[in-house]
């Protein structure tokens, strides 16, 4: 990492980067190296004075790794369609991206190698929407994760997607202004309260279709970006795990805020039940013995994810990366694909859809999980 941007705290660096491959010390972009300077010309004119146009970065690659995954490369089996529910099909692959204030937006979510074997439907959704014109626009990226093995955990992603695109929609205005203002406390509460309604609203779901809402449940990992040239906050929320990284000066960092026990009074809709009751009687304690539910009140929730939030301020050149499960661990796994996406993240320019496309798909043995990834670049 350059010196002159230090880490902020609590990002650090992704280790064991490998070091660069190929017969020179600069390989980010092939074999190229600094134009000699020309007749008259001094050593210590301006870089730019003195260096050609950067080439392309590297192509993409199929895999990384010494050898390729067992599975396919490409989709092998669609899954099995109802033709009274056509509308629960999901395509294997989605691709978006778009370009807002200082921004440009890449976002994918790809069918994983064992799903396309087996014939199995994605388990990611993913929901891009932009409220608001603009300067005043927000833009709303969510992905969502279903159980794993779950019948329905495509409907369940799918379902809170729509769920948090809707109740960020409807707040877009009072969102934009304390994303401008830089208001992180606003954000945060209002946030939490948004994503534990839209996941109450699935449990709700799961309890009308009879189903176990533990069965039909999912994660969810949500960005919310302003238009506003002059805003560079990127405000990052969620519940459950995946990844979050920066790419900054082509170094890695891991941001993904630590969950920390949850402590202090209960949400509503999360944690614990409340220690009184709204008439301001005292409950008996807890001492640990199991009790029936009680016929006039529902029977108490079980413990809830910790809320997952973050805001950080972008700096020009930077490569935000919001992703699931089946992204991070590869990304944190194998240092390869660390530094071959970082070579192909660096260039001068983000790449285009089908390129993002095909860096998102480069394999790693041993990971085949759907692969769900957003990435933001800083002008």
């Amino acid at each position: 990492m350059s010196a002159a941007h230090p880490p902020a705290p609590g990002a650090p660096a992704l280790p064991d980067r490998p070091p660069p491959s190929g017969p020179t010390a600069a390989p980010a972009y092939g074999d190229w190296t600094p134009a000699a300077p020309a007749d008259g010309e001094s050593e210590d004119a301006s870089p730019a004075s003195r260096l050609g146009p950067l080439p392309p970065p590297l192509t993409s690659r199929a895999h990384v790794g010494t050898r390729p995954p067992t599975y396919d490369a490409e989709p092998t089996a669609l899954p099995a369609a109802d033709p009274d529910d056509l509308d629960a099909l999901v395509p294997d692959t989605v691709l978006d991206g778009a370009r807002y204030g200082v921004c440009t937006l890449r976002a994918v979510s790809v069918r994983g190698d064992s799903a396309r074997y087996r014939g199995e439907p994605r388990r990611d959704a993913l929901l891009t929407a932009r409220f608001g014109a603009g300067e005043r626009a927000l833009v709303l990226v969510a992905l969502a994760t279903g159980t794993r093995t779950a019948p329905g955990a495509h409907l369940a992603a799918a379902e809170v997607c729509r769920w948090i695109g809707a109740a960020v929609g409807r707040s877009h205005e009072r969102l934009t202004d304390d994303i401008r203002a830089a208001r992180r406390a606003d954000l945060k509460a209002g946030l939490h309260r948004l994503t534990d309604r839209s996941l109450g609203k699935l449990r709700a779901a799961a309890t009308e279709q009879g189903l176990d809402p533990d069965d039909y449940a999912a994660t969810l990992r949500c960005l919310l970006l302003s238009a506003d040239p002059g805003c560079r906050t990127r405000v990052f929320f969620g519940v459950g795990p995946g990844g979050l990284f920066r790419l900054r000066d082509r170094e890695w960092q891991d941001i993904e805020p630590e969950v920390a026990e949850v402590k202090g009074e209960p949400v509503l809709g999360f944690g614990s039940a409340p220690h009184e009751t709204p008439d301001g009687d005292r409950l008996t304690m807890d001492l640990g013995i199991p009790t029936p539910p009680s016929p006039y009140e529902p029977a108490p929730e079980p413990p809830r994810e910790p809320f997952r939030f973050r805001t950080s301020v972008a700096r020009p050149g930077d490569v935000l990366l919001m992703c699931g499960t089946g992204f991070a661990e590869p990304l944190h796994g194998e240092p390869e694909l660390r530094a071959h996406l970082a070579d192909r993240w660096s260039g001068p320019e983000p790449p285009g859809l089908t390129a993002y496309l095909a860096d998102t798909q480069v394999r790693v043995k041993g990971y085949a999980d759907d692969r769900t990834a957003v990435a933001v670049w800083e002008a």
